[in-house]
């Protein structure tokens, strides 16, 4: 059941960073990534697999995960990790997306 719940986590997370890289703001074109890019990335290794990130992010905040969105700031990849934990709260961490390290958390 774990295993099921984890690929549904897994996978819904990867459709909600391409539906966010898709839903870019035009005014902010550097930063908006194309799923061919995001492809590149990943198979060059410069970002790490949405798995290591999932497992990243809830070892740093133990939680589940509701959105994950990946985006270019100054040149570097940076995922962005929202998960609400067992008291409803939302928690926000931002992840290099090539080392995987916690550079941001922030509660909501």
């Amino acid at each position: 059941m774990n295993s099921t719940r984890t690929r549904i986590a897994t996978i819904a997370a990867t459709v909600l960073v391409s539906v966010g890289l898709l839903a870019s703001p035009a005014g902010h074109a550097d930063d908006k990534l194309d799923q061919g890019e995001v492809r590149q990335l990943r198979e060059t290794g410069k970002i790490l697999p949405m798995e290591d990130i999932l497992a990243r992010s809830r070892a740093a905040q133990p939680g589940q995960i509701v959105e994950v969105e990946l985006d270019r700031e100054n040149g570097k990849y940076v995922y962005e990790v929202k998960l609400i934990d067992e008291r409803n709260a939302i928690h926000k961490l931002e992840l290099d997306a090539a080392s995987g390290e916690v550079l941001r958390r922030r509660q909501k």
